[in-house]
């Protein structure tokens, strides 16, 4: 029994910046991995690639990160991320696409949290979605599932089995503009409100450099961002990152608006270096104490 498991692909990041342009590996299984990294709990990452890139894997398992392979993918999934200066938003280009996760790979597993992280539509199908709901509660990111490749370029689109498959979901992270396009609504509460209805009982989305609002059924919960002491170099994985961060802290105990301010200080870490999260729990509570003048707060 693992307090989280996290189902995701590792995939080649070729993530382009206006200061650089760097080939690394990525994906969500990497980034909530590494910053799952010192955490005092039981954790698995449950992964797929090409045997090409197995030294991924080796990475971090080298960073004593237990890591499962399941399956046999032909190829590993290939990112290209592109950021301009305001680097809330990117464009994406996906050069080869990794065999989808099957329920039966997963029979027997149990945690407190399944984490899964689709990078493309068909990644995780909807009945390993509610296979995983039996064995424990899935927090979803649902990035992957609004996300269709076209010649190479990613489209958003609608998720047509959303209502089937977030009636299984405890968790479920978004952005503000994977949140309209599930809902179709661009107003924050009403949108977090259709999602509650259609079964998620935690709703968590990320709104950038204003923050996240996270709702419980009964409250909304508006968590601040935090501006980096250094210049913004890389926001790939801050998603990631602050759901590493916010499992962590529920799995502990910690109320909602104390796990969403742990998991905004992580992120606001991660976004000051490229790759992964680098820091310790040490310095994500250093800035929670010195935050005062660094929390920027959006409204709603």
């Amino acid at each position: 029994m693992y307090d989280i498991c996290c189902v995701g692909h590792i995939t080649i990041d070729r993530v382009i910046t206006p200061r650089s342009s760097v080939i690394m590996p990525g994906g969500t299984a990497l980034y909530f991995s590494s910053a799952m990294r010192q955490a005092d709990l039981s954790y698995l990452l449950a992964t797929s690639l090409a045997e090409t890139e197995m030294h991924f894997v080796n990475d971090l398992r080298d960073q004593h990160i237990e890591v499962k392979v399941v399956g046999h993918s032909i190829k590993t999934v290939y990112f290209e991320n592109h950021y301009e200066q305001d680097q809330d938003h990117r464009k994406q280009r996906v050069l080869q696409m990794a065999d989808p996760f099957r329920a039966q790979d997963f029979i027997g597993l149990r945690a407190q949290y399944f984490h899964l992280g689709p990078l493309l539509a068909d990644d995780i199908p909807v009945n390993m979605i509610k296979a995983l709901s039996s064995q424990g509660k899935v927090s979803l990111d649902v990035q992957g599932f609004l996300r269709k490749v076209v010649d190479q370029q990613v489209i958003p689109v609608d998720w047509p089995d959303k209502k089937e498959a977030l009636q299984y979901v405890t968790v479920l992270k978004a952005n503000e503009l994977e949140m309209e396009v599930l809902t179709g609504s661009s107003d924050v509460k009403t949108a977090i409100r259709i999602l509650h209805d259609w079964g998620v009982k935690e709703v968590v989305i990320t709104l950038g450099s204003r923050g996240s609002i996270i709702y419980n059924g009964s409250r909304f919960y508006q968590i601040p961002a935090y501006n980096p002491l250094t210049a913004v170099v890389d926001a790939t994985g801050c998603g990631d990152t602050y759901m590493a961060g916010y499992l962590y802290q529920r799995i502990k105990g910690e109320g909602y608006r104390e796990s969403g301010e742990f998991a905004a200080a992580m992120a606001t870490l991660k976004i000051e270096s490229s790759g992964p999260f680098k820091g310790s729990m040490a310095d994500i509570q250093s800035l929670l104490v010195n935050s005062g003048a660094r929390a920027v707060f959006g409204i709603y």
